[in-house]
């Protein structure tokens, strides 16, 4: 058994988005395989007593996971924690790094849609948000072999594919490994209405196409709507529902593409007649309401790297409500869709495709059973505890990873502390040695002593030299 200790970087509520959801989930089958498990949850938390563990934790220079670190095995952590919160590297515990949202390719994909203004963090914050976890962490989780073969190649540009970690082993398996997001082994249950009859204008005769999920500025809802807008002219039942707009984060704004789905919407008279929004966030524990009146569900994005890396993790709860599947084509679930002929894929940004797949849909009810069928099938592979399995089995014995062990022993003479701004800008290569207080000069070195050895160290005071 280990003290396993998951931090949430996002809020853990009734009504929370898909980071929370993947904590508190591997939070309980870490739990339900013996472990000692704490789920720290950021500011507050309004969930149901669990049977394990879950407390708050608040960033500060008194650093809110303090005391919540010690006398730990292992601590899970993804996103911004660990720039946050750089104490964590001294816990003595092995740090697991969840690399299954690429969140700084969801940050460039918003360059076309947010002003500069409004992009927060910067960008050198989430550059040395990644590579500061790719650097200290012992395990890393990711979601599908396409994100694993990236992440080992950003891995390698930092020498952690290094004869070490390959002498111990070859496949990099336990260095890092799959653990996709996962569904409920329970079928969904229905405790409510919550759509039909409920949302004014979408009746029980009509077809329910569901998005359900957040909008964000890498989803294209545009070319839907406009699919939608031409398909409901020969299928006036066709009823189209964005499950939830306003995050559940109040920390995170409403992104521009919400705006630009609602204007348009409207501009094609289809707002609150044939495409509804709903304004607040459905809780985790009520989604199943939502999903089981629904006919179909449905996710469009456009063409990008984010599009390629991404596990778009609202289309597993289609599989969980064993609903068929019109999704874009050119993510690894996407292609899971067409493989198992789970529904249909189209091309990015192509309306008359849509609108072709949401005619067919509706038009041949026995494929689209076919389909619900196949996904029941798939459904059996993908539940949590199948998913989380290789977690499970690195916290029965949790080890540094060998290229880690010798930093640890060094690490011990010439200590890390929490890095004031002026040590983040350093260490990000933003302030000249040549500027640099000698003591901050020391930081420096041991860092690049840790991360690349003697030989990096004789490179960078080469480069120093020489100009």
């Amino acid at each position: 058994m280990s003290r396993v200790l998951v931090v949430s970087h996002d809020h853990v509520r009734r009504a929370m988005a898909g980071p929370a959801i993947r904590n508190f989930e591997l939070a309980r089958v870490l739990h339900k395989a013996g472990h000692e498990v704490t789920l720290a949850a950021p500011i507050s938390t309004d969930i149901d007593q669990q049977p394990f563990a879950v407390t708050t934790w608040m960033s500060g220079p008194n650093g809110g996971l303090r005391e919540l670190m010690h006398e730990k095995d292992v601590i899970l952590i993804q996103g911004y924690v660990l720039e946050h919160n750089m104490y964590l590297i001294d816990s003595g515990a092995r740090l697991v790094i969840d690399l299954y949202d690429p969140f700084h390719l969801e940050y460039v994909a918003s360059f076309d849609h947010e002003p500069e203004s409004k992009r927060a963090p910067d960008w050198a914050t989430v550059l040395r948000a990644i590579t500061d976890q790719m650097r200290l962490g012992d395990f890393f989780l990711c979601a599908s072999e396409r994100q694993r073969d990236f992440w080992i190649g950003a891995l390698s540009s930092l020498n952690r594919i290094n004869p070490e970690t390959y002498a111990t082993d070859p496949s990099l398996r336990g260095l890092i490994d799959l653990v996709p997001f996962g569904i409920p082994a329970e079928p969904p249950r229905k405790q409510a209405p919550a759509i039909r009859g409920v949302v004014p204008g979408i009746g029980d005769e009509d077809f329910l196409l569901l998005w359900a999920g957040g909008i964000y500025n890498w989803f294209d809802p545009l070319t839907l709507i406009l699919a939608v807008a031409q398909v409901s002219q020969q299928h006036p039942e066709l009823k189209l529902l964005f499950m939830a707009t306003a995050h559940p984060n109040p920390d995170v704004p409403e992104m521009a593409m919400v705006t630009h789905a609602r204007r348009l919407a409207e501009e094609t008279e289809m707002l609150d007649r044939h495409v509804f929004f709903n304004k607040t966030w459905v809780p985790y524990e009520q989604r199943a309401d939502w999903l089981l009146e629904a006919d179909a569900g449905v996710s469009t994005h456009q063409d990008h790297l984010e599009t390629r890396f991404s596990f778009r993790t609202r289309i597993l709860d289609y599989f969980w409500a064993e609903l068929p599947v019109i999704c874009t084509a050119g993510d690894s679930l996407a292609d899971l869709v067409e493989r198992e002929r789970l529904g249909v894929t189209v091309p990015p940004c192509d309306v008359e495709a849509v609108a072709v797949a949401l005619t067919r849909m509706m038009e041949h009810p026995e494929e689209r059973q076919d389909q619900s069928a196949r996904v029941r099938e798939q459904a059996r592979h993908l539940n949590w505890e199948v998913a989380a399995a290789p977690l499970v089995r690195y916290c029965g014995d949790p080890r540094r990873a060998p290229d880690r062990v010798g930093l640890a022993r060094r690490t011990d003479a010439v200590p890390i502390p929490l890095r004031s701004n002026h040590d983040r800008a350093l260490l990000a290569g933003h302030v000249s040695a040549l500027t640099t207080p000698p003591e901050n000069l020391v930081l420096r070195a041991a860092r690049v002593w840790h991360n690349e050895g003697p030989a990096g160290v004789a490179r960078r005071v080469k480069r120093r030299l020489r100009g």
